[in-house]
Formats: structure tokens, sequence, C-alpha cells
């Protein structure tokens, strides 16, 4: 897959005598800065040919655009390891291990997701921009989706703001909850402290975490983290705040006796694909350090919630 046009659609009669941005926009909800973009140079095409975007379609006609453009890639290829879970042409998801930053900053300007994903992709020849939809924490393994062009990192935008994202998260928390699940519903603003820690404050913004517990003893559970929003450290903060603060979350108060990071481990995403009409269920493993310390949980005489409660 390089940058060759991505988006293609056959017209049918419901398309018949339609302005092409009429069809972009309100059949496959292009936004109006990518519809603007699309009107910078030869981006749109009937069958074959280029056609401005006032252009009317007929039925049958193959309508395709270049909604990956021309874009330079913008980090330095750096040759480093990439987990890759799934990849078609519009989305590319990986496996994050923890200890590594999703893209670089002045604290860590290399080593990045982006610099190892940009050096993957120049492998195979392909130039593009590094647009993961949704970001973790350094120290939080798991998935991360990255789109391959402004429409794809659009059309998630709008799943997200539709509710129609899943996120699950298992984390190793300090405790046992006594709750097997429920919500936790509070909002979530800066620490007075200062720095990038949350505190639950009542002017915060609304922050919602639903939870179930998993498995549970010997001073600690594991528990599914459910995120029906997307605060800063939503789940770090709530946990610490429900008085379960993950394990080696220092910055919340876990110990780091049994694992030198947060315990907190991107599990599940799912989706409906934009253009594939089919749901898209991506799943990474549980970490070796996280498993380990699950499997010592059972050796020691902890729970383990039956799989038959798992939903």
């Amino acid at each position: 897959m390089g940058n060759e046009p991505l988006f293609s659609h056959i017209l049918d009669a419901e398309d018949e005598g339609r302005r092409l941005e009429h069809i972009l926009k309100t059949r496959f909800h292009f936004s109006q800065k990518l519809l603007r973009q699309l009107k910078d140079g030869e981006r749109v095409w009937l069958d074959g040919q280029f056609v401005f975007l006032k252009t009317c379609g007929r039925a049958g006609q193959h309508l395709s655009a270049d909604i990956a453009g021309r874009e330079p890639a913008l980090l330095t290829p750096e040759n480093l390891p990439v987990s890759v879970l799934y990849e078609d042409d519009y989305y590319l998801a990986l496996n994050k291990p923890a200890g590594q930053i999703v893209h670089p900053n002045a604290h860590y300007p290399t080593g990045s997701l982006g610099n190892a994903v940009t050096h993957y992709w120049a492998t195979r020849g392909e130039s593009r921009l590094f647009r993961p939809t949704s970001r973790l924490d350094r120290d939080t393994s798991g998935i991360v989706l990255v789109a391959l062009s402004r429409y794809a990192h659009q059309q998630i935008d709008r799943l997200h703001r539709q509710g129609r994202m899943e996120k699950i998260y298992l984390g190793l928390v300090s405790g046992v909850p006594a709750q097997r699940e429920g919500l936790w519903d509070m909002p979530l603003g800066f620490h007075p402290g200062g720095g990038t820690r949350r505190a639950v404050r009542p002017d915060g913004q609304p922050a919602r975490t639903l939870f179930r517990l998993r498995a549970g003893g010997d001073g600690f559970a594991l528990v599914e983290f459910r995120l029906l929003t997307g605060r800063t450290h939503q789940i770090r903060a709530h946990a610490a705040a429900a008085g379960h603060p993950l394990l080696g979350d220092d910055m919340y108060g876990g110990s780091r006796e049994l694992i030198k990071r947060q315990a907190l481990h991107a599990s599940i995403c799912s989706f409906p694909h934009p253009r594939a009409g089919r749901m898209v269920r991506l799943s990474a493993p549980l970490p070796e350090d996280m498993a380990a310390l699950l499997s010592g949980l059972g050796n020691r005489g902890g729970a383990i919630i039956p799989a038959a409660e798992n939903r």
C-alpha cells in the first residue's frame, strides 16, 4: 500500500444527478475541511478522469478520491520493532510496549512509536504522516490505532463523538474492590499541585469509567475498565480516587513493589469500519509483566472470576 487514492465508490441510483461534494458529505461523512483539501489539485476522478466536486454523477460511474494526499513524513525513521495487530488501506493497529512514548516530545525526542512506524512505512517505500487516533501514556501498554489518511482520522473522531468506539483496558489495582462492577462518574481537572496529574474536582470535565472485577486476592486485583469519556489519566485518577490505585503508578499512590510501571494495558478496541461495512475488533495480549503477576495471583490463592461471567 502506498499513498494511492484510498477512497473508491461506484455511484448508484441514490447518487444519480447529485453533486460529488454532496455525496461525499452526506453519504460518507467527509468533513468540510477535507472537502476543501480535495479541491486543491487533481484529487477527485470519475471513471479515471479528473472532475470538480461540483460535478454531478451518474449511476454506474466510478468515483475515486485521493484522501491520502501527498504528505511528507515529519518524523525521523528509526529502526525499532513494531508489533502490528491489524492493517488495511485505512488503519494500522499496533501493540505498544510499556516504556515507549507514542509521539516524540521535548523529553523523549527519539525512540517513539511514531519513529518506529515511520521506518516501517519507509521500508515499503511509503511516506506518511503519523496520525494516532488516541494516545497512551508512556508506561501504558497496548493498542494504538493509527489512521492512514485525513479521512480515516476524521471518521474515528466522528465515531468517538457518537460513542461508537469501544475501548477496554485491563489494570492491576491495589486491594480488591468491594463492588464487582459499577460506574465511576467523577469529574476530573488539573491537580492543585500542578503538572500533568489529574484530580477529582467538582469544576472538572465530566469523566465516566465502567469497571468490572476480573480476578482478586492477595492484596491486588485485575479490573476491566471501559471508557465512556476520554480524559487525560482518566483510569489512573479514577482508580486512585476510588481507593484502588494501579500497581506501580506512583504518581497516583500505587506501590512499585510488584511492578515498576503503572499496570495498565489497552486490551481491546472495536469500531464499525467506515468503509468496509463490518466491525473491527482488535485485541492485544496481556504483556509479560502483568501476566506474570496475574499468574502469581492464582498460585497464591487469588480468586479468578469464572470465564462464564465475562461478557
